[in-house]
């Protein structure tokens, strides 16, 4: 039984020459970027041992330069949710040999287009958007040449690459949750018009309604939810029935939705679910536990990065989207249906 895997079984499982393998697993020059990840990968899989007069491969390429992350300032304040984004940002930047700038951008800013000196810096090699700032500041940004890649937010008048959840397929996973509990009375809480991803959440709810055949009451769809606890409460009292359970688009509609109930006597969740997104602080601190749409927060930072890599080399391929996935953490808000 063979037990040592050469580089000769790698050039073979992959149909490249023993060359282009010893080229790529020493760092030399020679093949392309692509062909490099995919044969440490490659080598990785198949425990291929490196000997001490091969340099082991860093697990990315490394470059020298600057690459820029702008986001508004009510972004950045949101540290529950973007800090830990922008954080692995600045870490993957950094295994990478790059620096990384950092740049906040206030209202005023955006509403006079106003391009942040440090991208008339010839070192900034590509820009990372973080969330929605305006449709046109993105493009003014874009404008100026240099490669870049959106997180969290895309728009049809925007042509660049963009980091997603895929929350469409999210939302329809937590609707299917409520539905195999038995819950068919189902209602949706959020506002439509805040972001594209929350417009493809209520699609995403509303495809799982139809997939599974429930009823979708015009009164429980609230697409216009404000984020208060005077809102919620008005919302819900002025519902002649209630729903068996609710979808949140994010963890602060959950969070207050819970509350709300709660005060009003009603038990969560032996008499109202609520499914809401992000796994934020509010989903955990929230009694009871919210069950919500866990994204994972450090592989949006690490996919950015990596495609603006990728981006800055390849500048005229197509632009690209890339959705990632979410896992559903089942906590105490979620119950059968009442009967």
């Amino acid at each position: 039984m063979k037990d040592k895997v050469t580089m000769q079984d790698i050039a073979e499982r992959l149909n490249l020459s023993k060359n282009s393998v010893s080229q790529a697993l020493s760092g030399k020059d020679g093949v392309s970027e692509d062909t490099r990840k995919l044969i440490v990968e490659t080598a990785n899989q198949m425990g291929y041992v490196y000997s001490s007069s091969l340099r082991s491969p860093a697990p990315a390429a490394q470059r020298n330069g600057t690459i820029a992350l702008i986001a508004s300032d009510f972004a950045f304040s949101m540290k529950s949710f973007f800090g830990e984004i922008y954080l692995t940002v600045e870490q993957e930047a950094t295994a990478r040999g790059m620096n990384l700038q950092i740049q906040s951008i206030s209202q005023k800013a955006a509403e006079q287009l106003l391009i942040p000196g440090i991208l008339q810096n010839p070192s900034v090699e590509g820009v990372l958007i973080l969330s929605h700032i305006t449709t046109d500041y993105i493009n003014s940004i874009i404008a100026t040449g240099k490669p870049t890649v959106l997180i969290d937010h895309h728009h049809p008048y925007i042509q660049a690459d963009s980091i997603l959840t895929n929350n469409r397929f999210s939302a329809f996973e937590a609707i299917h949750h409520l539905a195999q509990l038995g819950h068919r009375k189902i209602g949706m809480l959020g506002n439509t018009s805040l972001s594209p991803s929350y417009y493809e959440r209520s699609e995403g709810f509303q495809l799982a309604m139809n997939e599974f055949g429930l009823p979708v009451r015009e009164e429980w769809i609230l697409k216009d939810a404000e984020e208060s606890a005077g809102y919620i409460l008005k919302s819900i009292q002025s519902l002649k029935e209630q729903p068996s359970a609710w979808f949140c688009m994010n963890d602060g509609l959950g969070f207050l939705l819970c509350s709300t109930l709660q005060q009003l006597g009603v038990r969560v969740p032996e008499q109202v679910s609520i499914v809401s997104f992000d796994n934020g602080y509010l989903s955990q601190i929230s009694t009871p536990t919210i069950t919500t749409m866990d994204v994972n927060l450090k592989l949006y930072g690490h996919k950015a990065v990596e495609q603006l890599m990728w981006r800055i080399d390849h500048p005229n391929e197509p632009f690209t989207e890339l959705l990632l996935p979410t896992k559903l953490l089942v906590r105490q808000s979620t119950g059968p249906a009442p009967e």
